[in-house]
């Protein structure tokens, strides 16, 4: 039980140096004198060193099973660079901010598959662990927006390496055994053949669809948020709010599925995605911005549980981690890349509305490919038989 407390603990911790940091580095960037396109820019860049690095962490931890030298690391190398986020030049800003990307980036994947393995030893679920990184990030977000009404944003740098350091440390604190079986298999063979595979293919750009949209919360909240003059204070509350959400969310979202199931529980997360940005288009102004962050928990909370569980019943016991690679590659990596280089110049170009409207958009194409998934003949069976074929 102990083991479980201290895995909690270290979510709590990455949410909290998330929440506290992550949404206020473009509001740095935007201090310093740089664009939205720009900003966008550089945080597709750090996508790109995601998706690349991401598969090479966890052949290394596989490999040499270093969990818990590996998880230590992401925290503690962002928190030995931090202090450069104080230097006012973009190029220095953004080399700091893609070496700390390059470390940070595997934290998730490899701290949820731990996770995982550590739940069903001690006969708990994941949601019961994760739930404490959404915290997390709550009370990172809102303490942030506090500490901007009063300090300087160029001294953000500070706490954020602090919670770090704590991060780092109760890492090497985990136990030491391996929590769970790593399944192998080709991913380019396991590839191939679920992209064969109509249901998944339509999954994929309906996550891919909503998932950009996210970026506009992740990446362009805060900044958004201040063109309809919400204030420091007010962006923690909104941060806090949404991340909150995400608590309930994720324990419930295992009802909603077996009442349901994950298609439309997918399709319920992307109409709540058009909801929360259509309501930012028709009435732009802090109070309703701050109010429709409720919505962040059924938007993002159900549809990443529920898409999680649809890449497992896609796939066979001995390829779960391929199609779970292909899942976050495309709805986290070139989602993000996408979104962050779109939203960016949308919001260049035309504000928090112009952006919104947009997102809004995609996220209605996103809930029709939701709504297709669920006519589409279902070819799991036969992707099943193939990817068999596939394991060792």
């Amino acid at each position: 039980m102990r083991h479980l407390w201290t895995l909690r603990a270290f979510y709590l911790l990455t949410g909290l140096s998330g929440g506290f940091f992550g949404p206020y580095l473009s509001l740095l960037l935007e201090r310093d004198g740089f664009s939205s396109s720009a900003i966008g820019g550089a945080m597709s860049l750090a996508m790109v060193i995601a998706i690349v690095v991401q598969p090479l962490f966890g052949l290394l931890v596989d490999r040499f099973h270093a969990t818990r030298t590996t998880l230590a690391l992401t925290f503690l190398v962002p928190a030995i660079f931090a202090f450069l986020y104080d230097q006012q030049n973009f190029l220095l800003i953004v080399s700091v901010y893609a070496l700390s990307t390059l470390f940070s980036a595997p934290q998730a994947p490899i701290a949820d598959a731990y996770a995982v393995g550590l739940a069903r030893a001690y006969g708990t679920t994941y949601g019961t662990i994760r739930s404490f990184g959404s915290m997390g990030y709550a009370l990172g977000g809102y303490a942030g927006g506090l500490y901007l009404e009063h300090l300087s944003i160029h001294l953000l740098w500070l706490p954020y390496a602090l919670l770090c350091v704590i991060g780092g440390a109760i890492a090497f604190f985990l136990p030491r055994e391996k929590p769970s079986s790593v399944v192998r298999g080709s991913i380019r063979q396991g590839m191939s053949t679920l992209l064969k595979n109509p249901r998944f293919v339509l999954f994929l750009l309906g996550g891919f669809l909503i998932s950009e949209t996210l970026t506009a919360f992740n990446t362009y909240f805060v900044l958004a948020f201040h063109e309809i003059g919400g204030s420091f204070a007010d962006t923690g509350i909104a941060l806090f709010i949404a991340s909150l959400t995400n608590v309930p969310a994720m324990l419930i979202a295992a009802r909603v599925i077996r009442r349901v199931g994950r298609e439309k529980t997918m399709l319920i997360a992307a109409t709540a995605y058009v909801v929360r940005w259509g309501v930012q288009v028709l009435i732009p102004i802090p109070s309703v911005a701050i109010a429709i962050q409720v919505l962040h928990g059924i938007s993002f909370g159900f549809f990443y549980v529920a898409a999680v569980g649809f890449v497992a019943q896609t796939t066979t016991r001995e390829l779960q981690a391929t199609g779970q690679s292909i899942f976050g590659m495309v709805c986290n990596g070139l989602a993000g890349i996408g979104g962050n280089l779109v939203n960016g110049f949308l919001l260049r170009a035309g504000g928090p509305t112009l952006m919104y409207a947009v997102c809004a958009i995609a996220a209605l194409f996103g809930a029709v490919c939701f709504l297709l998934v669920m006519r589409v003949k279902d070819a799991a069976v036969d992707t099943t038989k193939a990817l068999l074929d596939l394991s060792p």
